[in-house]
């Protein structure tokens, strides 16, 4: 990251790098049946995009409160509610391994602090993913069983990551 890129040219990189990212894990797990995985709801445009995006699969939000925009709110019965330290382990008991695709865009400002939740909750993530799964981040994730792929064409580095099962 340049000192010379404003917070504008920097949330640009980062938003067209998250649909670089989104668009490539959503085209490799096509072929793939088990339910996506959206953490974090934000005002809601990724869920909205991934909607948009993704045919014949579930997609479950985990948020602690919903306040996103009306037409990006989630059907009740796809929104898992509660902190994902808590969230996310009970859901290995429902789903297993099964998540095809999963997005985080942990979104603080803080990189210290982001980072500190990434390797806290990587290990909580990694076995709701089916072989072959993907998850794109908006940090770096910390797993022990998966593999950093390359960005997809239009993706900065350093503004999204992406990692497969």
């Amino acid at each position: 990251m340049s000192d010379h890129q404003s917070r504008l040219d920097l949330f640009i990189d980062r938003m067209v790098s998250q649909r670089a990212c989104l668009d490539f894990a959503i085209a490799q797990t096509a072929h793939m049946t088990g339910p996506v995985f959206e953490l974090g709801l934000g005002n809601g445009r990724t869920y909205h995009h991934m909607v948009r995006h993704i045919q014949g699969r579930p997609i479950y939000v985990f948020e602690r409160a919903v306040a996103s925009h009306p037409d990006s709110t989630p059907p009740e019965d796809l929104v898992i509610l509660g902190d994902v330290r808590n969230t996310l382990p009970a859901s290995v008991a429902r789903f297993g391994a099964s998540a095809s695709l999963i997005h985080a865009d942990l979104g603080g400002h803080n990189r210290e602090k982001n980072d500190k939740f990434a390797r806290f909750v990587s290990p909580l993530i990694e076995p709701l993913l089916a072989p072959g799964g993907m998850m794109v981040s908006s940090d770096r994730m910390y797993f022990d069983g998966m593999s950093e792929l390359p960005l997809p064409q239009g993706a900065v580095e350093g503004r999204c990551f992406v990692y497969q099962r």
